[in-house]
């Protein structure tokens, strides 16, 4: 019973619900299944969003290193999406990663973390899918390879990565911790990013919430506490970073905009508080001291930096608050890994605007004016000033990038 009442509490006031409270007018349940697909950030992988897709029509290409996956339909249509599914069917998809027809779902489908919802939740998420428009969509065949492919192979990833599993209050810790864990290992699903993984696609125990990558960016280290990759930040930065889309840190872009733009931005304030607060338990193991770059690099990047970055992000690289990230701290720039950076510098990056703050920051790209070895030495000198020495960069992974992106787009 208290399990019960805490878990329906972790989605917002609105969704609180007492033992008596079972059966609830059609129209409340509904609500509280569009907040909930608001938290688990449905919409953006089951709409086509490059091609100006209809929202939970799907048809996203979800590319992973295994082969392209195309997210299903979920609006309430017949014969292409759930029209004749049940609340079981869907239960035991969020809950087991196996659809209406008994099939496997492949876990870019992020079941292994939605397994922890309550059936109250995901059958009020159902009764929301329920209740949109339906629409009739051509079906895309994913491209996996053999026997990746056939269905079935998905059985031996789960016996070995998958656990059918209830969220667990840990009772000596706070409601508004376990209300934030919750949040973030359940519906949030941060460590479909945030978390590294394994050959198989699976996510490291021992990279919980440490860093990933995914699409050739590297989701950055979100643990905060000492050590933790945003240890300097403070549960406010954190709370107006998923709430407003700007914080003085920093501001989420690329598909961590999406995230905000179209989750967390909607989420009830306590919602995210509790969020910050178990963020902030998290601590981390230092890391290892990286060897010192050659001085002519370092000196090579101040100059780089000054001649084109030093406007926005000042001589000391302290940046602007709310506007132009302090670059000393930044976890994406000294990240282990790179990529983050690489990436946001050959080809720029936008901050994602938001119902609170509609303005749209942008970094141009620097592909067009800078060579490899220039943006490695740049970098190279960045990650190691300030409190944090994070190796260097080397001109081979710029190239790599560079035809990465070239390939893309």
């Amino acid at each position: 019973m208290r399990r019960l009442a805490l878990i329906t509490a972790f989605c917002g006031a609105s969704f609180a619900l007492g033992e008596g409270q079972a059966q609830e007018l059609s129209s409340s349940e509904v609500e509280r299944g569009r907040y909930l697909t608001q938290a688990g950030d449905c919409k953006a992988c089951h709409t086509d969003i490059e091609n100006d897709g209809i929202p939970f029509a799907g048809g996203r290409a979800l590319m992973t290193p295994f082969g392209t996956i195309y997210s299903s339909n979920l609006t309430p249509d017949d014969e292409t999406g759930l029209g004749r599914w049940t609340r079981e069917d869907f239960y035991n998809a969020l809950n087991e990663g196996i659809d209406d027809e008994g099939r496997h779902l492949y876990p870019a489908m992020p079941y292994p973390y939605f397994t922890l919802m309550t059936r109250q939740q995901t059958d009020a998420i159902f009764a929301y899918l329920q209740s949109l428009e339906p629409v009739q969509v051509e079906e895309q065949e994913n491209d996996l390879p053999f026997p990746l492919n056939i269905r079935m192979s998905v059985s031996g990833w789960k016996l070995l990565f998958f656990d059918d599993e209830e969220f667990v209050i840990n009772p000596d810790r706070s409601e508004e911790w376990n209300r934030g864990r919750f949040l973030v290992d359940g519906p949030l699903h941060c460590g479909a990013c945030h978390s590294g993984k394994n050959l198989l696609g699976a996510s490291k125990d021992d990279e919980y919430l440490r860093g990933g990558t995914l699409q050739n960016w590297f989701a950055p280290n979100i643990r905060g506490g000492e050590n933790g990759g945003i240890a300097h930040w403070d549960e406010d930065d954190i709370f107006e970073f998923l709430k407003y889309g700007r914080a003085e840190h920093t501001a989420p872009m690329q598909r961590m905009g999406e995230v905000v733009a179209i989750s967390t931005q909607f989420l009830q304030e306590e919602d995210l508080r509790a969020v910050a607060t178990y963020l902030k338990s998290l601590d981390d193991t230092s890391r290892e001291p990286e060897e010192a770059p050659e001085t002519a690099r370092l000196e090579a990047g101040e100059g780089i930096y000054f001649d084109n970055c030093a406007a926005c992000h000042a001589t000391d690289a302290s940046g602007v608050p709310y506007f132009f990230a302090p670059l000393g701290t930044s976890n994406k720039l000294h990240a282990k890994d790179p990529s983050t950076v690489i990436r946001i510098i050959l080809g720029g990056a936008r901050a994602q605007p938001t119902e609170t703050v509609p303005s749209m920051l942008a970094m141009p790209p620097f592909a067009w004016k800078l060579t490899d070895t220039q943006i490695a030495d740049l970098l190279t000198f960045l990650r190691n000033t300030g409190d944090r020495r994070s190796g260097a960069v080397s001109a081979e992974a710029v190239a790599e990038m560079r035809e990465y992106l070239a390939e893309e787009y």
